[in-house]
């Protein structure tokens, strides 16, 4: 239960190397996929959870390895706040920047295509905002794949 099969350095490397190559997937896969789960990302998550977590121990089975391991999760994701609060450049990669999608009653279609936002999706952001479709002066996909709705003023 306590001895550990691998040296405790390699646990913090694996789990560094784990937590860089999935925060990059992530951000790779768009806001939408962070930001409005479905129960078909949250099965993906899952899995992923349970597919990473034999590279974050390298098979150890020791409580000391899974420990160590979750310490340095913790510490990465501390540390990543840390340094998003503290410089917008890194906020910006970490976080991402909000994407205009609409303006003036137009809906970009080729924007939340690219995005993978359905149109559905904007329609209830409209309808949450007690918008109309001609009197939204901007529609933003944030950074954490809501929607935001500016209504015209007057």
């Amino acid at each position: 239960m306590f001895d550990l099969q691998l040296p405790w350095w390699e646990f913090i490397l694996r789990t560094i190397a784990v937590y860089v190559c999935l925060m990059v997937m992530v951000r790779f896969s768009g806001k939408r996929t962070v930001g409005q789960f479905t129960p078909f990302d949250l099965i993906v998550v899952m899995l992923l959870s349970e597919t990473v977590s034999a590279s974050l121990t390298g098979g150890d089975e020791s409580l000391v390895g899974g420990l160590i391991a979750a310490a340095t999760l913790i510490f990465l994701n501390m540390g990543a706040a840390w340094l998003s609060a503290r410089n917008k450049w890194v906020d910006a990669v970490l976080e991402g920047k909000p994407t205009l999608i609409g303006r003036d009653g137009v809906v970009y279609r080729d924007v939340i295509k690219r995005q993978r936002v359905p149109p559905a999706d904007v329609e209830q952001a409209l309808r949450e905002a007690d918008c109309e479709l001609e009197n939204m002066r901007c529609a933003f996909l944030e950074a954490d794949g809501s929607i935001s709705i500016l209504k015209r003023q007057g």
